[in-house]
């Protein structure tokens, strides 16, 4: 049993006995939002739905699931009472492209957003659109979007909250995960809602990358000497590898640097501090849903654009043909699901697969031509065709 679990507190958390400082980073200490309960949806409502974002997040950065190098409560609250799964993929590696699939069930060449800096096509709706058209749903949007529009504070289909702080989750991720709790505390019961929290950390990685690009040759902090993480099993890479990684490594900052294997443990260190402060944001909205109420109807889903190269084949950040980028977390909790603290390792799942999931936990028929699927059947312990593989996009 983890630390998240065994742990009691009262309804609204002191946020000081959730948070201590480490090296300048925060690390979490174990609490849970939910209190222990277990719930059920009640049958003649519609569930409210949270979906919650990270951006860059390594699949296997979950203190629950067994990753001994950073504490996660939020996280490993989500993972303890619902499922996750072990090969979830991101459509494409690339924030833009793996967010317009995520939002509208559509592969990255479907939706025009095959690279950076691109729009959705108009012909096909994401998911807040979808659900205003076709559902009561209050339909609301927090945090990072990272596609272009026609304003930068509209998005199509959501009542924008927050565009959080654009570049800087150390700064944006509270006004976030703040814009979700004030949401959340104050709004109507008339009708359910569905709410993206969007988060930029642990992107921030990217930034500590830029200012750590040289090798010192020594910890800038030595009393992290026994503290720094392992180097992975597969630290090594294969020098025949194609032209086009060649290429990529060649113009990555470790490359650039001249790292040592001191440096790569430090950044390995420095990245879950990151993965740390976004679970206390995540922990903030999670706790608004208990003081509301609304945590005994509310599903939530929580996943990442695209995961993190984290030393593995001495390779950093995205974009990356490699497990290491194309795997992220998804985990679903939340009353009136069947099975709880699952690991499914047997279905191969994409963020194609989110979208057709939300509609039909709302009720409402998906769009058409989707290549996902709902993952209600599994979530209920159900058996159910499923994909005999899954694609993960990459750049030309």
């Amino acid at each position: 049993m983890t630390k998240a679990n065994r742990t009691k507190f009262s309804s609204r958390l002191n946020r000081r006995k959730f948070i201590k400082i480490a090296g300048g980073a925060a690390g979490m200490v174990a609490a849970n939002p939910f209190n222990n309960k277990l719930f059920s949806f009640e049958k003649s409502a519609k569930p409210n739905i949270l979906v919650i974002m990270t951006d860059q997040q390594h699949i296997d950065t979950i203190s629950a699931g067994g990753c001994g190098y950073l504490e996660t409560p939020a996280m490993d609250y989500l993972k303890n009472n619902g499922v996750s799964f072990s090969n979830s993929y991101s459509p494409n590696p690339v924030c833009s492209p793996a967010r317009s699939s995520i939002l509208t069930g559509r592969m990255s060449t479907e939706t025009g957003v095959y690279i950076n800096g691109k729009r959705i096509r108009s012909d096909i709706p994401n998911i807040g659109q979808w659900f205003s058209e076709n559902s009561n749903y209050e339909t609301v949007y927090a945090g990072k979007w990272h596609i272009p529009q026609t304003h930068p504070t509209s998005i199509a289909g959501f009542r924008v909250l927050t565009t959080g702080i654009t570049g800087h989750g150390i700064l944006g991720d509270t006004s976030t995960s703040r814009a979700c709790e004030g949401f959340i505390q104050n709004r109507s019961k008339s009708r359910p809602f569905l709410m993206v929290a969007s988060f930029m950390q642990p992107h921030d990685i990217c930034e500590w990358l830029r200012l750590n690009t040289y090798d010192p040759d020594q910890l800038y902090y030595k009393e992290l000497a026994d503290k720094l993480p392992e180097l992975p099993d597969n630290f090594t890479f294969d020098s025949n590898e194609p032209a086009y990684l060649k290429r990529i490594r060649k113009n990555r900052d470790p490359a650039v640097g001249n790292w040592s294997e001191l440096q790569w443990r430090f950044y390995l260190w420095s990245y879950y501090r990151h993965i740390e402060m976004v679970d206390g944001e995540i922990n903030r909205v999670l706790q608004a849903l208990e003081d509301s109420g609304y945590s005994q109807n509310t599903l939530v889903l929580l996943t990442s654009d695209h995961g993190e190269g984290l030393a593995h084949h001495q390779m950093v950040r995205k974009s990356l043909p490699y497990d290491e980028a194309a795997k992220v977390p998804l985990l679903i909790s939340g009353p009136g699901l069947a099975l709880t603290n699952k690991t499914d390792t047997g279905h191969l799942v994409s963020g194609v697969d989110i979208m057709p999931t939300l509609c039909e936990y709302a009720g409402i028929k998906a769009p058409q031509n989707m290549c996902g699927k709902s993952l209600k059947p599994v979530l209920e312990g159900n058996s159910a065709a499923w994909h005999d593989f899954v694609v993960t996009e990459l750049p030309g």
